[in-house]
């Protein structure tokens, strides 16, 4: 099969069989497509209504750049961290068949056109073309700005994949898949804030500047030129929009060069190595103690950097408790207070600590014969969690003091961080015993089905009681600021450091005896997924 017609119309065909049959596998499968495309054809309405209302105002054209960058970023980052939402996006599935390239690009760049996210931004597109369109010269520019900009997003999308598909197929990509709710979450954060300084600046005008440094950068320059048209400046028209096919070239031409790479190269996993890896051992002082402590606080550290799910909730921890304080603190509505958002989000990591070791945990509970050994492993376990979070927790107490002016505040608000640190550490000890729970290996599911109510029982319980155990060391700040004695604010630092630890030392030493007594009924828990 040579033909360019036939192979595209075979793609498309393909396309749609594989997006049928994945919604015949299952009716909660059919139930989350029909949801997700309800909510995304609701998004585009209201936006589209938003750019129609936006029609002939001064600003459109800044408007409509800016939201295609926007589609622009997303369509370059889906490929990397939703890999698994389009099966078409892995091109080594057809090196086995007698495809030439130029055929195969015509055609995966068309099939790319089947789906809701290209609907989706086509609408916008147009929605963007129209609001910034004025008179006949701007109707013509927009009729060719919409799809050039359309296709270059899909291309886009298409050389990121065909670039980076050994990446996305291997554990490494599996783990930065199930990373994206970190991006999520931080560009929501980012979004919030450019919005609430957008307010502060005065509305719209304020992008002005932005928009026409960015109206050149493709496939934004497709909108820029209709905005360009219809205020009489053609050439410049011309030439954005000669910038964007230019641009769409470009990524064509690098689309090709991966697509024949991929199709003629050798996988990197079936050539054998020439010498065998030799691994150096480190030399000097080590942060981790030797024996069992020792054992175990490396094995939960290789946790942390090898399991996807493990290093998502961790990545993810590190990143929201930072964001949140200074990002508050940069808008100038913060407390330093918010820096105990760290520790809270770091804190969380010790609930359900035998839940990440899954069918896994029997070797650990072979090693476990008593409270005293139940105890060694949940303090080898905690003493891990502590090499990151009480170094991570006063780094962020000190940004946000420093981005607040509030010097006088840090050791009161190191203190309230460590007792948090403290308190969530024994309780999550404690509730690890209690309520343990599977994390499902495969998936994005974090609870194994069935399990919910004990995951929120483990997690907000535990955090409602470890609120309840920082009230004395909270009360003792109130009463210190309440009766002027904002000079001994100071003591707060070596008093909630001293609580936390008891916390701590508490805490792991109820659990133990009920660890010990329990490892049966933990092991069935935590194997169920």
């Amino acid at each position: 099969m040579t033909g360019s017609a036939p192979l595209t119309g075979t793609l498309v065909r393909l396309k749609l069989a594989l997006l049928r049959n994945g919604l015949r596998q299952s009716g909660g499968r059919l139930a989350a497509y029909l949801g997700s495309a309800a909510l995304v054809l609701l998004l585009t309405a209201l936006v589209l209504l938003g750019l129609i209302l936006l029609h002939g105002n001064a600003h459109a054209g800044t408007v409509g750049v800016l939201l295609t960058l926007l589609l622009a970023l997303g369509w370059a980052v889906f490929p990397l961290f939703f890999p698994s939402g389009d099966e078409t996006l892995d091109p080594t599935k057809l090196v086995m068949l007698p495809l030439r390239t130029d055929p195969l690009v015509r055609g995966l760049l068309v099939s790319s056109l089947v789906g809701i996210g290209p609907l989706f931004t086509l609408c916008v597109l147009g929605g963007a073309g129209y609001a910034a369109a004025r008179g006949p010269a701007g109707a013509v520019a927009a009729v060719v700005a919409v799809p050039l900009a359309l296709l270059t997003c899909v291309a886009l999308a298409r050389t990121v994949a065909a670039a980076n598909v050994r990446l996305l197929t291997s554990r490494k990509g599996r783990d930065l898949a199930v990373l994206s709710g970190l991006v999520i979450a931080v560009g929501a954060q980012l979004v919030n804030f450019g919005v609430q300084k957008l307010g502060s600046a005065g509305g719209i005008d304020a992008l002005d500047p932005t928009g026409r440094v960015l109206r050149w950068v493709p496939p934004a320059s497709a909108v820029g030129a209709v905005d360009s048209a219809g205020k009489g400046a053609y050439g410049t028209a011309v030439a954005q929009l000669a910038l964007c096919a230019a641009a769409l070239a470009g990524l064509l031409l690098l689309w090709r060069r991966a697509l024949d790479r991929l199709m003629t190269s050798p996988d990197g996993s079936t050539l054998q190595t020439s010498e065998p890896t030799r691994r150096t051992r480190r030399t000097g002082p080590r942060l981790i103690p030797g024996g069992r402590t020792g054992a175990v606080m490396e094995r939960s550290l290789r946790y942390v950097w090898r399991d996807p799910k493990t290093k998502a909730a961790w990545v993810t921890s590190l990143a929201i408790g930072l964001i949140v304080p200074v990002f508050n603190a940069l808008q100038g509505t913060g407390s330093v207070y918010f820096a105990c958002f760290a520790a809270g989000m770091l804190g969380i990591q010790m609930y359900n600590q035998f839940g990440q070791d899954t069918s896994a945990f029997w070797m650990v509970a072979m090693t476990i014969s008593d409270a005293r050994d139940a105890y060694a492993e949940l303090r080898a376990r905690t003493l891990a969690l502590l090499l990151i979070t009480l170094p991570y927790a006063a780094l962020v107490t000190v940004v946000t003091t420093a981005l607040l002016g509030a010097w006088h505040a840090l050791p009161e608000t190191l203190g309230l961080s460590f007792a948090l640190l403290g308190a969530m550490l024994a309780t999550g000890a404690w509730t690890s015993a209690r309520f343990p729970y599977s994390i499902p290996q495969e998936g994005y599911k974090n609870v194994a089905p069935g399990q919910a109510g004990l995951a929120w029982i483990a997690i907000f319980g535990g955090m409602v009681a470890a609120a309840l155990l920082c009230a004395p060391v909270i009360a003792l700040t109130i009463a210190l600021h309440a009766t002027g004695a904002d000079s001994w604010a100071w003591t707060l630092l070596p008093a909630g450091a001293v609580y936390g630890a008891a916390l701590t030392f508490l805490g792991l030493r109820l659990a133990a005896p009920r660890t010990a007594d329990r490892l049966p009924e933990i092991l069935a828990a935590v194997s169920k997924g």
